[in-house]
């Protein structure tokens, strides 16, 4: 991980660096689970993104053995943190607390790349799901385990996996519980890859700082493209692309990259003459 003087922002820490935003979960004690102290601290730190113009991508990863163990058993038996209360008051509780991870993650304008080393389990699974991109380390297992817990995902899992492996095979992993290693995961498209865990902050790191250079305006085009394009009609989606096309091909950005391109075919072709 490259090193950072940032100030710790509650259980999360903060690195800036080449427009790649790096926010570690850093409660390796307790496997960066997702008590009310991390979300409050890992929601503000995903809220204030999109109004931070030299942000062009984010990689959350973690410290410790595990990516994040989801929910804080000792709590649940307790009742205590994001579990305490009725019925009504833990269900707001998880709407206005929880649920700012899931619409923030949602909302993000620019890129988002997960690395995940060891167990990301229940809502640390879930969390994962939520990025753009995934990457794990070889030694990553994932499991929407609630139903070992008596419970259900909620935090959004089960709207993420389905769309991420299919209805058939999010029912599976949700009704088994079952642990999924990243072999397995790569294979169902839930990772894009796998490195050795020696390798994976390295290697996101790169994705991110690749994905980084891209212009600006056109890279966060782009990801909305995508996205929206997903839960569309294929004619609401050309119009959606028509209409952000325009905008890019009048704008500045795409005449600075298109001299940059012909300068470099240019230099490229000189080169090769000599």
């Amino acid at each position: 991980m490259i090193a950072s003087n940032a100030p710790e922002n509650g259980r999360v820490l903060s690195t800036l660096e080449s427009g790649v935003l790096t926010l570690t979960l850093n409660s390796p004690l307790d496997g960066n689970a997702l008590d009310l102290a991390m979300t409050t601290s890992l929601s503000e730190a995903l809220e204030s993104i999109n109004g931070m113009a030299d942000v062009h991508c984010v990689l959350i990863r973690s410290s410790g053995r595990h990516f994040c163990t989801g929910g804080n058993v000792k709590d649940m038996k307790q009742g205590s943190d994001l579990m305490a209360g009725s019925v009504s008051e833990v269900r707001d509780r998880l709407r206005r607390e929880l649920h700012r991870i899931t619409r923030a993650l949602v909302g993000l304008e620019v890129p988002s790349i997960c690395a995940v080393n060891g167990a990301a389990v229940g809502a640390g699974c879930d969390l994962a799901l939520m990025c753009d991109i995934r990457i794990a380390g070889t030694s990553a297992s994932f499991a929407e385990s609630f139903l070992r817990l008596g419970l259900v995902s909620g935090i959004g899992g089960a709207w993420f996996l389905t769309r991420i492996v299919g209805p058939a095979k999010a029912l599976e992993l949700t009704l088994t519980s079952e642990f999924i290693d990243a072999g397995e995961a790569h294979r169902l498209g839930i990772v894009s890859r796998v490195v050795a865990d020696a390798d994976l902050d390295a290697s996101a790191f790169a994705l991110a700082a690749e994905i980084a250079r891209k212009p600006p305006v056109s890279l966060r085009m782009a990801k909305g493209l995508v996205r929206e394009s997903a839960g569309m009609s294929l004619p609401a989606a050309l119009e959606m692309a028509a209409s952000m096309q325009a905008i890019l091909l009048c704008g500045d950005e795409h005449k600075r990259a298109v001299h940059r391109f012909l300068e470099r075919q240019a230099e490229a072709k000189a080169e090769g003459a000599r």
